[in-house]
């Protein structure tokens, strides 16, 4: 049996992905299995995007026209046949104060995930083939956490209220993208969905909550269904996850669904190595 290239982590906020990536690093480190982890909001992805911008190339130099700087912008971006890619969170952190607010602000309107939900899809779709063709002849495994199911739903079921048929289609996509890599995907599942998001509520920082529950309760499935607040939002969650549970039975790559309720550090690790152990041992 060929060993997963990929493995995919995914599961509702608060229910231990970024645990679990790290995890799964560890473990295939320990089996001495060559592996590279990319975790939620790592600029330098290299299938998803970040924090990167998709705008013209005629709007690109009228933008460029207006500003004066004093360093060569196109050194960062990636051209396509109709526009450019900008990393601009990145070109940020690079160079501070020589890349202006009032410039950044301007492209940062333009980021992948606030484009219309079919431009997004063909920009992520492409990518993630992309992806797949550079990894095809590596040996390393790759660990993405989040960016497969998490983030198609985030952008066509919350913030475009697209139907489920659209949605399920754009990560199927994404599945046969990659399907040469024999993914592996590990989803993680909580025995209650209102117990676990109050723990991360209580863990994380009073701007990461009301900035989750601004997102999620004012995009256009919050609006279309009446949905406000942390009560809204929690129903929203709880759509996804149902959503989330049809998606999984729809896909055909290898599946594991893994238990974290305890959240039993010692115990969650030791299960996870026996998951890798199935995939892995034979070729280690």
């Amino acid at each position: 049996m060929m060993k997963p290239k990929l493995i995919l982590v995914e599961g509702l906020p608060g229910f231990g992905k970024s645990t679990t990536a790290t995890l799964l690093n560890e473990i295939l480190c320990e089996m001495n299995l060559e592996n590279e982890l990319f975790l939620e909001g790592d600029l330098n992805h290299p299938a998803d995007f970040d924090c990167v911008a998709y705008i013209s190339k005629v709007e690109l130099n009228q933008l460029l026209s207006e500003h004066i700087l004093d360093f060569d912008f196109f050194k960062y971006v990636t051209e396509d046949r109709a526009g450019y890619f900008i990393p601009y969170q990145l070109i940020k952190n690079e160079l501070g104060a020589k890349f202006p607010d009032k410039l950044l602000n301007i492209i940062s309107k333009k980021d992948i995930y606030d484009l219309p939900f079919n431009q997004n899809q063909f920009h992520i779709e492409n990518k993630w083939k992309k992806f797949a063709s550079n990894s095809q002849h590596n040996d390393k495994v790759i660990i993405f956490e989040c960016c497969f199911i998490q983030n198609p739903i985030t952008v066509g079921m919350i913030k475009y209220n697209i139907s489920k048929d659209q949605v399920l289609k754009y990560i199927k996509s994404l599945e046969n993208a990659v399907k040469k890599l024999d993914p592996l995907l590990i989803y993680i599942n909580q025995d209650d969905l209102e117990l676990s998001f109050n723990k991360a509520i209580k863990e994380r920082s009073k701007e990461w909550l009301d900035g989750f529950i601004d997102y999620y309760s004012t995009q256009e499935f919050g609006q279309a269904n009446n949905l406000s607040g942390l009560n809204g939002t929690f129903k929203i969650l709880q759509e996804r996850k149902a959503f989330e549970d049809e998606i999984i039975k729809e896909l055909s790559i290898k599946k594991e669904i893994v238990n974290n309720t305890t959240y039993d550090l010692i115990n969650y690790k030791s299960n996870l190595k026996n998951i890798l152990k199935k995939y892995f041992v034979q070729n280690v």
